[in-house]
């Protein structure tokens, strides 16, 4: 199983991913949500206006025929792709701050998310995340079936995927803990502690997210000297802003390189900023590690 620290190297532009986690938050506005919803309900209420008759008449029925050819073109509903970019409704949330026996299954190929064993199919989930290859943790199992945590909004999505051989299985010995009120991560490898550090976390407007979540990814992006090359992206992402400097709002653990006093602070994004030393043992953590944010 690929570690953190081996994962492609990935460059990303301004308007990217990692600039987007590690830079300072230009929270997108919400008011383009409301006219979104505005905007729909008055095409709806314009589409369901035009089902009846101006005059009164009963519309004269189809023919059958014509029906069937109109149905046969209809396009099937697209379905999305479970991502750090994406918000995927009606999947089953996760609740838990328990720890796993440490199952982690990388997708060979792009495979289907159910709402539930044997329910309807609600997303996929990619070979590929951030360059990296998809690793996502085992939280529950069925007869043949495996609940997994998720990168897409909102927070705690889980689905379910069909145990099958095109999942490559593997188990992580790592769990990363982070406490916000204390301030502190620490590294746990088969229950014993690796290591324990003072950290940045979010402040009361912009707070690191309290939810369990995973090792996403990691990125080396060198035009990031401010807060190290290295940035860890997680599953979970803000619950006050929408964006980080164009980016999904995702949440993420990396270093701070311009002043160390910021460590036991809140002071961040909702970003877990970390010193060297943690930075370098937490790269050697396999992805779809869990990682506890209470």
């Amino acid at each position: 199983m690929p570690r953190s620290g081996d994962r492609l190297k990935t460059r990303l532009n301004r308007s990217s991913l990692a600039t987007g986690v590690v830079g300072h938050a230009c929270a997108r506005s919400r008011v383009s949500r409301i006219a979104a919803v505005a905007a729909a309900a008055i095409l709806t209420a314009t589409a369901l206006a035009g089902c009846g008759s101006d005059d009164g008449k009963s519309a004269e029925p189809k023919n059958a025929s014509t029906t069937a050819k109109a149905s046969a073109k209809a396009k099937p509903k697209k379905i999305k792709t479970s991502s750090t970019f994406t918000t995927i409704a009606g999947l089953p949330r996760d609740n838990s701050m328990k720890e796993t026996d440490g199952k982690v299954v990388h997708p060979k190929k792009k495979t289907k998310i159910y709402d539930n064993p044997r329910g309807s199919v609600v997303a996929r989930l990619p070979v590929k995340e951030l360059g990296n290859l998809t690793w996502v943790p085992v939280v529950d199992e069925r007869s043949g079936w495996l609940r997994i945590l998720l990168p897409s909004k909102p927070n705690g999505s889980t689905g379910w995927i069909k145990s099958t051989n095109q999942l490559q299985v593997a188990r992580s010995m790592h769990v990363i803990k982070i406490d916000v009120a204390a301030r502190t991560l620490t590294l746990l490898k088969n229950g014993s502690e690796v290591g324990s550090w003072d950290v940045a976390v979010g402040t009361k407007k912009t707070p690191t997210p309290r939810v369990r979540t995973y090792l996403m990814a990691s990125i080396i992006d060198q035009k990031q000297r401010k807060y190290t090359p290295i940035v860890l992206p997680l599953g979970a992402h803000s619950d006050t802003l929408d964006t980080f400097g164009g980016g999904p709002g995702t949440v993420a653990i990396h270093g701070w390189s311009t002043d160390s006093s910021v460590f036991g602070q809140a002071v961040s994004n909702g970003c877990v900023r970390v010193p060297a030393d943690a930075l370098t043992e937490l790269r050697s953590v396999p992805l779809g590690s869990l990682v506890l944010i209470r």
